[in-house]
């Protein structure tokens, strides 16, 4: 790969978090497959009593490996490889447990739930962070829900604020004004300090917001490999993804109002000239939705309403 190599031929942070960014699920998803296929350890993380309120991010209960019931506090954390800088091994020596690339050995990720209040310390201390790791460009992902269908492909849009990074790798720059989550705090962040930056968004369906989105998933890591010198493995997600589109279908095939709603949203994405959205139409509706959520409707994480077709 040629494209975007001066761009990403450092160390490259991919970071989510969970909450308003992560419709679906589907960015933190992304981030969670690259750390269990990379080979990377815990480098940096923040102190939760900081930057999150218990009652709106709960701790939850787990059991270790060892049997112990333990509690899990929202926090963030950073990641990087246990050997930086080394190529891996192609993936053809082991197509389902390993990533490969010249650039597998600089890719860090940066995985948590979007803190509670004091956002510019808590930029402040990613970006220190990152700095302590030398990182050279930052790739942000987040999913948004949208009025899009769960048959089509999942709209994608990348963006940057760096006239360069547009420029290298022929994306656009956002045009969106209104609320924004941690993700937009730390890019601003990056961008004053010399760390360039580029934000991938997918587009979920809105009337599925209440489970994770594998198909989504899988879209945010396809993009990502197209600008990332690796390859990653897919693990279940493809056929993840299928169970996923089919589950809906069936869903649907009982309910004629739903299967309406969604013939409608078909008709308007196949009004697109290609077959996935332009960058235009996917930022018109990206700034239609955080325009949603500036009039108090729910976000990500609550979506609209279940049944949205019945309005």
């Amino acid at each position: 790969m040629t494209q975007g190599m001066d761009f990403l031929g450092g160390r490259l942070l991919v970071v989510a978090f969970e909450g308003w960014n992560d419709a679906g699920e589907a960015a933190s998803g992304a981030v969670r497959t690259l750390q269990d296929v990379l080979d990377v350890v815990p480098i940096a993380e923040v102190d939760p009593e900081l930057y999150f309120d218990f009652q709106f991010n709960r701790p939850t209960v787990v059991t270790d490996d060892d049997g112990r019931r333990r509690l899990e506090w929202p926090s963030a954390v950073m990641y990087g490889p246990v050997r930086p800088g080394e190529t891996a091994p192609g993936l053809a020596d082991d197509a389902n447990l390993q990533v490969s690339g010249n650039n597998v050995g600089n890719i860090y990720l940066l995985l948590g739930t979007e803190p509670s209040r004091s956002w510019k310390s808590f930029t402040a201390e990613i970006l220190d962070a990152a700095l302590a790791a030398d990182i050279t460009a930052i790739v942000f992902l987040g999913a948004m829900l949208a009025d899009v269908p769960h048959t089509r492909p999942i709209s994608i849009f990348a963006s940057s604020e760096n006239t360069a990074v547009r420029s290298e790798l022929q994306i656009e720059r956002s045009t969106y004004e209104g609320p924004v989550g941690i993700l937009s705090a730390i890019a601003e962040g990056a961008e004053a300090v010399g760390i360039p930056t580029v934000s991938i968004w997918a587009s979920v369906p809105h009337y599925v917001h209440n489970a994770p989105s594998p198909k989504a998933m899988l879209a945010l890591i396809d993009k990502l490999e197209e600008l990332v010198d690796v390859t990653i493995p897919r693990g279940n997600l493809v056929e993840e993804a299928a169970a996923w589109e089919a589950g809906i279908d069936a869903l649907a095939a009982d309910d004629d109002e739903m299967a309406q709603y969604i013939q409608q949203l078909e008709q308007a994405r196949d009004t697109v000239d290609s077959p996935e959205a332009s960058g235009e139409a996917i930022a018109q509706e990206f700034e239609r939705y955080l325009r949603r959520r500036g009039d108090g409707r729910d976000g990500p994480a609550g979506g609209r309403p279940d049944e949205p077709w019945r309005n």
